[in-house]
């Protein structure tokens, strides 16, 4: 059983595709939101604030796993929700230039009935994004066919 840092477990049979930690406090791939977004996080740190957020792609289904903590350990929510394949009309990836040209940042994103969310891939590039897309189509249509 793999032992992965989102805390979900895998079903018997599944097998973890890709497991993408959401830079959540970075806004871009630009160095100075870049060195912002680590200055907020270390203040968060030493008030005892926590947030990781996390997309589990396997075999069988994609999930999106977030935690925060305060007072440096007492978890005081987390949420695990489960993206039914039925639900997802579009998923893609989004280059956008920040800093000028020369820092390309990429965003998966994923749009539903009711919401969309995007997530910054870091230290991505085109092919790396393209292959998350893919493993991401290919995790919702197994489990809408129902070959997992």
């Amino acid at each position: 059983m793999a032992d992965l840092k989102s805390g979900l477990i895998l079903e018997d049979g599944e097998s973890l595709v890709m497991e993408i930690e959401a830079e959540l406090w970075a806004t871009s791939s630009n160095p100075v939101a870049m060195a912002l977004g680590q200055i907020r996080k270390f203040f968060a740190k030493i008030f005892g604030h926590s947030r990781r957020g996390f997309l589990v792609i396997t075999n069988r289904r994609v999930v999106e796993v977030a935690n925060v903590k305060e007072c440096y350990c007492f978890n005081v929510g987390t949420t695990v929700k489960y993206l039914l394949p039925s639900s997802v009309k579009e998923i893609g990836y989004e280059k956008v230039a920040t800093c000028g040209c020369f820092c390309p940042a990429f965003y998966l994103y994923y749009e539903g009935f009711t919401e969309r969310t995007r997530v910054m891939l870091s230290g991505a590039d085109e092919k790396t994004a393209q292959k998350t897309v893919d493993a991401f189509y290919k995790a919702i249509s197994a489990a809408q066919t129902g070959n997992a």
